[in-house]
């Protein structure tokens, strides 16, 4: 049977024509407005925003939808407007408050002015705008799993539905459950959080597994300082999660569903408890899913912040009630997992893209990215970065372009250093790393990972010693400490760092922190032991002179570390009339020479906090801050 002949298509087909009658009333033929509401949104000011659309558009009676959606990519520009209008393409506006969003009501929704000196881009090529035509960046991206994100009303399920939703599911429950899982093999999707396994290969295995009931999981605990994807896709477009992990139950065989999500990300939860409500209420999930034998039940488990239960052993003990600590593998989850049952655990960007290589085929889904590596990479771009925000290009695209291209480089003209990639469980890839291709081999090979897409960018500022003790200060801080090499190796790591950081270390230290930095990745039990070192190994390989000067000449040749710089002034530019620096220091550790016309500042009081040189007035220019510390320049 053609699944198009199974039962299950028919009652879907009648879910989809009321969807799509809704979405017709509620926008066709007139303007509407979508607001980015996610968390970094609401951050900049959104939910001020769409109070001032609606009651902009209230005052005037008109028929204008002001629609609440997520995240589009674009956080730098928040909060973010899209207007649609008949007769013009779909146009962007970013950096939007009240006041604008009242402008663009009476002189665009009202009148024929688009106000360009707000637009940051068109979603679409067009006369109307032609110096807007697009989005510079939209040429290196392809949206899969962000197709829908900042474009729909995530909690409006027949937006959803309307834009394609469900019915990627409809016809895998058409279909016997071997072919989704065999179709999902071809597709060569591999595993979004980090490690790269083939889905279908785990799908496979549990299928195969003894024992009843099967689970499948939504690891939704995305923990890495500097990743947001996951948070983001579930406050955008949570159905296509949900809509993922009903394929996997249907393909496994498993009767329950778990997304175990952080609690810290609590417009997530909300996002994915009502979508569940409206699931469920429309049979998409529950008893006889589409009126067919097919069960599957889902519901949130909310996390409490533990970094280690982003492991999956760990997560699955933590939604049993116990410590969240990991368990020797194998058996591995897909034998034995959840509650000793047969489990699934997948990443919510691997179980998005589920839904659309079901709907549109394996092939289509290997004809994007590389033949090791298909599909996309999805990232969160952060750090010294002009274009901050979610990413999704297609696997093989070179560092360089992500950063450059896409990311539009680093700000105030300042140099590439590094890029740090995999949050705590990556590794720094320095300049001439630019031109690597992002894919699961190329960056394992060159000491990095995929991880859960976090990707921070180093200016010439940024100290790499620094930067891999923060990191590691992390996963220390993190670690359950259940195995020696991680709870001890990882503080005795910490320990070096912290030396170096601070003038204290010896030279011998380096090669003893990378012979430790090998046991503890030998040695531990999970991969948050494991990965530990990843930083400072890859700063070790590519950075190594940055550790040599800290302990060689004690200085910090970012002039970052606090211990080893010291800030100055210099008398011959200080106007002594000029308070500038007075007023800010908090310590009140400058004053007047008091013989001299020049300020000083008092090296035993000073914290070199640094607000001193921000408020030295530009044409002054008198404060310099040096390292190693010496005395007051001439």
């Amino acid at each position: 049977m053609k699944a198009s002949e199974h039962p299950a298509a028919a009652v879907f087909q009648e879910i989809k024509e009321r969807s799509e009658s809704h979405v017709r009333e509620l926008k066709q033929n007139k303007p509407y407005i979508l607001v980015g509401a996610a968390t970094c949104g609401r951050a900049a000011g959104a939910l001020d925003v769409l109070k001032a659309f609606r009651e902009e558009i209230k005052k005037h009676d008109l028929d204008c939808p002001v629609i609440e959606v997520g995240c589009m990519g674009h956080c730098y520009a928040e909060p973010i407007a899209i207007i649609t209008k008949p007769g013009y393409p779909p146009i962007c506006y970013g950096y939007v408050n009240p006041v604008i969003a009242e402008r663009l009501v009476n002189e665009f929704i009202l009148g024929e002015n688009p106000c360009p000196e707000f637009v940051i881009g068109a979603l679409e090529a067009n006369d109307m705008l032609p110096s807007f035509q697009d989005f510079p960046r939209g040429k290196y991206e392809q949206k899969i799993v962000l197709k829908n994100c900042g474009h729909i009303d995530p909690e409006d399920i027949e937006q959803y539905i309307d834009a394609g939703g469900y019915a990627g599911m409809a016809k895998a429950i058409g279909i016997p459950a071997q072919k989704v899982i065999d179709e999902i093999k071809k597709s060569g999707l591999r595993g979004r959080g980090g490690a790269g396994f083939p889905t279908g290969i785990k799908w496979q295995t549990c299928r195969d597994a003894k024992g009843t009931p099967k689970y499948v999981i939504c690891n939704a605990d995305e923990g890495d300082p500097g990743a947001f994807v996951d948070r983001a896709i579930l406050e955008s477009d949570p159905h296509s999660v949900i809509e993922g992990m009903i394929i996997a139950g249907y393909a496994v065989g498993a009767r329950y569903g778990y997304i175990y999500v952080r609690a810290e990300y609590p417009l997530a939860v909300a996002r994915v408890e009502t979508a569940l409500k409206q699931a469920k209420k429309l049979k998409l999930t529950g008893n006889h899913i589409l009126s067919t034998d097919f069960s599957f039940d889902i519901q949130v488990f909310q996390g409490s912040g533990a970094f280690v239960c982003g492991e999956e052993t760990a997560l699955m003990a933590s939604i049993e009630g116990n410590a969240g600590m990991p368990k020797y593998r194998p058996p591995y989850p897909a034998v034995r997992g959840l509650f000793g049952k047969p489990t699934v655990v997948n990443n919510v960007k691997t179980l998005a893209y589920v839904p659309q290589i079901i709907e549109n085929s394996a092939a289509w889904f290997r004809g994007i990215g590389i033949k090791e590596s298909p599909g996309t990479a999805v990232f969160a771009l952060a750090g010294k970065i002009v274009n901050t925000g979610m990413v999704e290009v297609p696997m093989g695209t070179t560092l360089r372009r992500i950063i450059f291209n896409v990311g539009s480089g680093i700000p105030n003209r300042k140099g590439f250093k590094a890029v740090q990639i995999g949050g705590p469980s990556g590794g720094c890839l320095p300049e001439a790393a630019l031109d690597l291709p992002v894919d699961f081999d190329s960056l394992q090979d060159a000491g990095a990972i995929m991880g859960s897409g976090g990707m921070v960018v180093c200016d010439e500022e940024d100290c790499m010693v620094e930067i891999a003790r923060y990191f590691l200060e992390f996963t220390q801080r993190e670690s359950c400490g259940k195995c020696t090499f991680c709870r001890l190796g990882t503080k005795q790591m910490l320990e070096l760092l912290t030396d170096f950081t601070q003038g204290k270390g010896k030279i011998e230290d380096i090669d003893t922190l990378e012979k430790l930095a090998g046991e503890v990745k030998a040695g531990s039990l999970c991969q948050l032991g494991q990965t530990a070192p990843n930083p400072i190994l890859t700063t070790l390989r590519y950075f190594r002179n940055e550790y040599e000067e800290h302990i060689t000449l004690g200085r910090c040749p970012a002039l970052m570390c606090q211990p080893l710089i010291a800030y100055y002034i210099l008398p011959d530019k200080c106007e002594r009339s000029c308070d500038a620096c007075v007023g800010e220091c908090t310590v009140e550790a400058i004053s007047s020479h008091p013989k001299k016309r020049y300020k000083i500042i008092d090296q035993e009081k000073c914290v070199k906090c640094g607000t001193c040189l921000k408020a030295c007035p530009p044409q002054y220019s008198a404060i310099v801050k040096l390292s190693p510390p010496s005395e007051v320049p001439k």
